[in-house]
């Protein structure tokens, strides 16, 4: 029977056992070495953190050097990243396919930036990030990479943000009645992501846990945001019940798998959380007379409350459905 480093240190206690017991008992449970990394493992993060790096640098390098560097060599050098990563990425199985994909996905980025620096073609911020995520759509396909799917999930992520942003006239999250429909069609857009890369249909993507979660993250933060700003308005708008709603049918759609994808599931319960006692705040300390020192008191232990119970529901649903993904 194989122990756990937990387990086992609560044996060592309830033995009272000393130091060199204690570490003569991990040993003999095998839990004095660190855990096992493949040298696939170690290839794939090597390489993918060298094409993070290389990216990040050719961008730094042009920036740095913007009005020494020609505007042909300027293109032409990016341009042939771009060529070159999608080559090795094409031509190379394995680690190398991921981080040359990875590199063409951040030189592309970069030289659709360049353009609009270059011409001031007048395209909104968002604009470009949603060409970047469209563009790099088949790559990610192709490469069917968790890190690869994981970057594109921010950068669509990250166009709904800035188009919300457009449309809200400049504004982050208004209440008004005005912006109810860019912000309804704007958090549907990140759930719709997040469900793209579940891995329900990781057979046609190839997108792993982390991207999902990736989505799922920047998603619940979208909606969280567009609620908590129509329930602080001057009047509750309808976007925080929609809100507080699409969260609420998400982690119950979630709840559903076989397999049980925690960290997902915590981020929403983490959100529902946060909207429910910001609700009960409004209700309890909105145009208030009451004491206040009691009603904080109160609100501390509503908040307690709601978290211990948002715990307790995603241990047994852990525990019920076999474990959680890894």
């Amino acid at each position: 029977m194989s122990l756990t480093r937990h387990q086992v240190l609560q044996l060592a206690a309830a033995q009272d056992l000393d130091e060199a017991n204690t570490r003569a008992l991990l040993a003999l449970a095998g839990q004095d070495r660190p855990p096992a990394v493949s040298a696939r493992a170690q290839r794939l993060g090597t390489s993918i953190l060298a094409a993070l790096l290389a990216g990040v640098g050719v961008v730094f390098l042009v920036a740095a050097n913007w009005h020494e560097i020609g505007r042909h060599t300027k293109f032409g050098g990016m341009a042939v990243i771009v060529l070159l990563a999608g080559a090795a990425a094409w031509a190379r199985p394995g680690a190398v396919r991921t981080a040359a994909a990875l590199l063409c996905f951040l030189a592309g980025g970069a030289l659709l930036a360049l353009i609009g620096q270059t011409y001031q073609t007048g395209a909104d911020p968002w604009q470009l990030f949603a060409l970047w995520a469209l563009l790099m759509l088949p790559l990610a396909l192709a490469t069917r990479s968790d890190s690869l799917w994981s970057g594109w999930a921010i950068v669509a992520a990250t166009a709904i943000w800035l188009w919300l942003h457009a449309w809200s006239g400049q504004h982050w999250f208004l209440d008004e009645a005005r912006a109810l429909a860019p912000q309804f069609v704007a958090c549907l857009a990140s759930v719709a992501i997040a469900a793209l890369l579940h891995p329900a249909a990781a057979a046609r993507t190839g997108a792993g846990p982390w991207a999902f979660r990736t989505a799922v993250l920047l998603a619940t933060l979208l909606v969280t945001g567009c609620a908590l700003a129509g329930l602080f308005g001057v009047q509750v708008s309808l976007a925080y019940p929609f809100g507080m709603l699409l969260l609420a049918a998400s982690a119950w759609l979630l709840a559903q798998r076989r397999h049980v994808d925690l960290a997902a599931l915590a981020i929403l319960a983490l959100a529902i959380d946060t909207l429910i006692v910001c609700g009960i705040a409004r209700a309890l300390l909105h145009d208030s007379d009451g004491e206040p020192i009691g009603q904080m008191l109160l609100l501390g232990l509503i908040a307690a409350g709601v978290l211990a119970a948002s715990v307790t529901a995603l241990m047994r649903l852990r525990a019920a459905r076999g474990g959680a993904r890894d």
